[in-house]
């Protein structure tokens, strides 16, 4: 029964109308893409991936059906006249060709359809591959088996083995589909004795396999340039077995498929199968016995029982391509003579580390968060930035910055208009000298408050604190700026006072959201029907979204991997986001590759506070380019930092302008330029096996390195992550170098190995490697043994710090070398219990130095290393059984008196800081009497616990936490009070330590 008309249509008409709206998402998402790139004026980069994306589309469509399809329609028309009585009989292939054959052109059509839309989808993800072909530029390198241009395996190999998947696939599916087709149309039987074919089946197949194995051939001749990428061998790249048994196997075997395909294509003049099955006969044995069973029988006769002597040539190519592909080759490897006896040693004079670094930027960040934040809906990130500033006597000092970024409107106030159209920013730099605190133990700031003031605001100019583009989550959001300037209702900062706020319109740059076309394509995008109907919108509005640093420049340049942890910093007045570029591959010659994720995991990364690399695999790395992020605009600038590069050089080819010449970077921006974390992550993973350079010491492995385990975490199996501070190594400049350091230790054992440190200054030293290797003769504690001898020498007295419910955490462990060794500074911070809804945060109380077998504790670093290096440090006394009790007794009335103080003193700063609004005077006023008892239990002589073998190490006098008051008081700090003194509270967490 037919159905009516009008309900006929409803089908076609309902097609319709998901068409238009599935292609209508499809526009909107396009389009939005392309105002993006438009607002950020780097249209260049989507039309030249898009249109190179469309055009493989393309190639790959029509390759595809041209190939396939034409093989299927030829099978087609050959088909036998009366295709059931050819081989006496119809069969069960009659059935499916009577369902098949009336919708032959539609199902044709609709399955070329669908291979065309796979391959022509998987053809255009290789544009990157495609691009880097065609505008490869020459390393002047060649590579040591096939003395061939490095970037022939870079760029060249790549894209042929690409285009030979691609055929390979092709032939594949040409086979299968034709000889379906023969087979549904008659071209050949499976009868007994065996299969009956048609000449014309027999001979388009036998064309088909033909031109397989004639890909095959070619694929073997192209796998003997991959042998350069093997890892057969005790290393990555051509072994002893790939040179002396595969590479002449592949040629072989080339030679051999060359004849297996013209036996295959005499299949077609000489009926039968005998030419077709020896072909494939030989093909099979050859590559079994040649390709597989010769190379093992070399590997396992040959190499194995001299495996040293065999890899050695091979192991040393190994060596020199990693060091070269990591950028280490010029790393500079002196013996470092370390002295361990601080009695022997002479400071006087020795400025090296005038202004180390005593705020842990992980700790503290919960101490800006708690000072500085104002208001609840602002946060810093986790962990701080680490950069330079000058001081008053323009002095270069460490400050830990961040931003006051914006996270959500406030409970209960959380809806549309105010995440899109009130909140739409953050505000403020805040920064504090890192070898400074004021009389509490909180950061001295030198640029805080809202609106923001200091003297580094004032001597960096800054002029626009507003911060639209940052790392906050929140900046995943779109936010609607800029509207009406004569009513302006984007919350700027809340006034002083807590009852007001100030307001600001934005004018930076964004995509224009006026007209009506544009807010139906965002409204489209976003699900969200107010971005159309809201009044608050007009012609100067501008939508601001992908507001990460990193996800921005990673839209702007998708050919860059990116650094983890961009940073903050004060450029030309403006608060900018500095950002490592890297171009990395896997296609080095003879260069180890490794995870880059495994490389560059340490503890900042599994607490997950800066961003994970992927876990592709690498084997070249480059800090190819600075990248920089307007915190206002959003502008975006590519900068050329490694114009030699030849992967930069590569994609400048492919996307013209779009890389600026590192000429046009200021002077203020390369002040503030740092060598990036990852890359010497990457590096100090490579350089603890690859700082050796004879091929039978690195076989032997047992002068290898580890990172070491971060001591602070206690037993948490996670590396170490590299510090940022300020530091000389010896033999350089005698002027104090900001630089990043990192320690070794031995492969077995717990003694420090090396220590290593990049000039990350961005003047003429810049990124100069070097690594001070420990005497053998001299052990030297490694930083394990150093906090174990920290914890143990003071356990009670800094137990009795973290009375109550306050805690102890141990900020950052620092090594640095000081007076002809290597000294270990770590500050000790007193996390400061909540109340009243607040979080606890630190303070920092105590700064612990070691130098060989000597410890201090003080309240500031002049004090500590005055207890190192300026007299005899106590020892613990040998005692009779009758002295040690009379020891004892003294030891527990000055003990119970100590605490007892102690506690008083505590007491009061609770109520100094419950108070509305806390009363800082009482509270510094307590924390004194608390510093004072402390001196107490000193100087009563009761017996402290004997030190560990502690670290030696070295470092310079530096400027101490300082004395003097911070401008004002932080914001609302509180803690709730306690009862009565406890044991011993410490905190792994940010640094801490169990």
């Amino acid at each position: 029964m037919r159905l009516p008309r009008r309900p006929r249509l409803l089908l076609p008409v309902a097609i319709a109308l998901v068409a238009i709206v599935a292609l209508f998402f499809l526009f909107s998402g396009i389009y939005t893409d392309y105002l993006w790139y438009d607002a950020a004026d780097y249209t260049a980069v989507f039309t030249g991936v898009v249109l190179t994306q469309i055009v493989l589309f393309l190639v790959g469509a029509l390759l595809i059906v041209a190939i396939a399809g034409g093989n299927m329609l030829l099978a087609f028309r050959l088909r036998p006249m009366f295709g059931p009585a050819t081989f006496g009989g119809g069969s069960g292939a009659d059935r499916y060709r009577m369902a098949l054959d009336p919708h032959r052109k539609l199902i044709f059509i609709v399955g070329m359809g669908l291979l065309a839309l796979f391959s022509g989808s998987s053809f255009a993800g290789q544009w990157k591959t495609w691009l880097q072909f065609v505008n490869g530029a020459s390393f002047g390198k060649r590579d040591e088996l096939f003395q061939m241009d490095i970037s022939f395996f870079m760029f060249d190999y790549p894209f042929i083995r690409m285009v030979l998947n691609f055929l390979f696939t092709a032939v594949i599916i040409s086979i299968v589909l034709a000889a379906i087709t023969h087979y549904l149309y008659g071209g050949f039987r499976l009868q007994s004795p065996g299969v009956h074919a048609s000449r014309a089946a027999r001979t388009h197949l036998s064309l088909l396999l033909g031109i397989f194995v004639l890909l095959k051939a070619v694929a073997y001749w192209i796998d003997r340039y991959g042998l350069v990428f093997s890892d057969r061998g005790f290393v990555h790249g051509a072994s002893y077995t790939d040179v002396n048994a595969v590479l002449p196997a592949k040629t072989i075997l080339a030679i051999i498929a060359l004849i297996c395909a013209a036996l295959f294509f005499a299949g077609v003049v000489r009926p039968g199968g005998m030419l077709p099955g020896v072909s494939f006969g030989l093909l099979v044995l050859s590559a079994i016995l040649i390709g597989g069973v010769y190379p093992a029988l070399v590997e396992q006769f040959q190499v194995k029982p001299n495996q040293q002597g065999k890899e050695a040539a091979y192991i040393q190519r190994n060596i020199n391509a990693t060091r070269d592909a990591y950028n280490v080759a010029n790393t500079e490897v002196e013996t470092y003579n370390a002295q361990a006896d601080p009695s022997k040693v002479h400071t006087d004079g020795d400025t090296s580390v005038s202004g180390v670094r005593l705020l842990d930027p992980a700790l503290v960040s919960s101490t800006y968060e708690q000072t500085q934040r104002i208001r609840g809906f602002y946060s810093f990130p986790e962990p701080l930035d680490v950069d330079r500033y000058p001081d008053s006597t323009g002095k270069l000092v460490d400050h830990i910055v961040g931003v006051r970024e914006l996270t959500s409107p406030p409970d209960g106030q959380n809806n549309w208009i105010n995440r899109a159209l009130v909140y739409t920013h953050g505000y403020g730099f805040v920064a504090a000298p890192g070898n400074q605190v004021d009389s509490s133990g909180l950061p001295a700031y030198d640029a805080k408050d809202m609106p923001v003031s200091g003297p580094l605001v004032e001597s960096t100019k800054l002029k626009e604190p507003r911060v639209y583009f940052g790392e906050d989550p929140a900046s995943a959001e779109y936010v609607i700026a800029g509207g009406n300037p004569n009513n302006p209702q984007e919350l700027d900062y809340p006034e002083t006072g807590g009852t007001g706020q100030k307001n600001t319109t934005y004018t930076g740059g964004g995509v224009p959201v006026g007209s009506f076309l544009n807010r139906m394509l965002y409204a489209a995008k976003y699900g969200e029907i107010n971005i159309l109907l809201s009044g608050d919108i007009n012609d100067n509005s501008k939508i601001l979204y992908e507001r990460n640093p990193r996800d921005r420049i990673q839209k702007v340049a998708p050919f860059l991997t990116l650094d983890g942890n961009p940073y903050p910093a004060i450029i030309d007045g403006r608060i900018t986001w500095i950002v490592d570029g890297y171009t990395t591959s896997n296609d080095y010659p003879y260069s180890q590759s490794e995870s880059l994720g495994d490389m560059t995991r340490d503890t900042t990364t599994d607490r997950r506070v800066i961003a994970q690399q992927p876990s592709d695999k690498v084997n070249y790395i480059r800090n190819s380019v600075k990248a920089t992020v307007d915190a206002y605009d959003g502008t975006v600038k590519l900068y050329a930092w490694d114009a030699n590069d030849p992967v930069l050089k590569t994609w400048s080819n492919a996307f013209p302008g779009v890389i600026r010449p590192v000429s046009e970077m200021s002077a203020d921006l390369r002040s503030h330029v740092r060598y990036p974390e990852d890359l010497f992550k990457v590096q100090r993973y490579t350089l603890s096996r690859y700082h050796i350079t004879n091929p039978a010491a690195f076989y032997s492995g047992q002068d290898f390195w580890n990172v070491p385990n971060d001591p602070t975490q206690g037993d948490k199996n996670v590396k170490q992550p590299p510090y940022y501070l300020t530091t000389t190594m010896p033999g350089g400049t005698p002027t104090p170098t900001f630089s990043l350091t990192t320690t070794f230790v031995p492969r077995q054992g717990p003694n420090l190995a090396a220590f290593m440190a990049v000039d990350s200054s961005g003047g003429s030293g810049y990124g100069r490697l070097r690594i001070l290797r420990m005497p053998s003769s001299t052990p030297i504690p490694g930083p394990g043994q150093a906090q174990n001898a920290f914890q143990s020498r003071f356990a009670g007295e800094l137990n009795l710090l973290g009375v109550g419910a306050s805690s102890v955490r141990y900020g950052n462990l620092l090594t640095l070398p000081y007076a002809g060794g290597l000294v270990y500074i770590e500050p000790v911070y007193i996390q400061v219990a909540a109340g009243s809804g607040q979080e606890p945060y630190p303070i920092l109380q105590r700064v612990l130095v070691s130098f060989g077998s000597k410890i201090g504790v003080a309240h500031t670093l002049d004090e500590a290393l005055k207890e190192v290096f300026g007299g005899e440090q106590q020892q613990q006394q040998q005692t009779t059984e009758q002295g040690q009790t009379t020891t004892s007794t003294q030891a527990n009335a000055a003990l119970s008196t100590a605490i007892s103080n102690a506690q008083q003193a505590y007491n009061d700063a609770q109520k100094a800081l419950q108070a509305n609004p806390p009363d800082w005077e009482a509270y510094g006023d307590a924390q004194k009497r608390l510093q004072d008892a402390l001196k107490s239990l000193e100087g009563a002589n009761v017996p402290r616990p004997a030190p560990s073998a502690s670290p030696s190490a070295s470092a310079s006098p530096s400027a101490a936490p300082s004395a003097t008051p911070s401008a004002s008081p932080p914001a609302t700090p509180s803690a709730s009070p306690s009862a009565s003194p406890t044991g011993p509270q410490t905190d792994t967490q940010a640094g801490g330590s169990s």
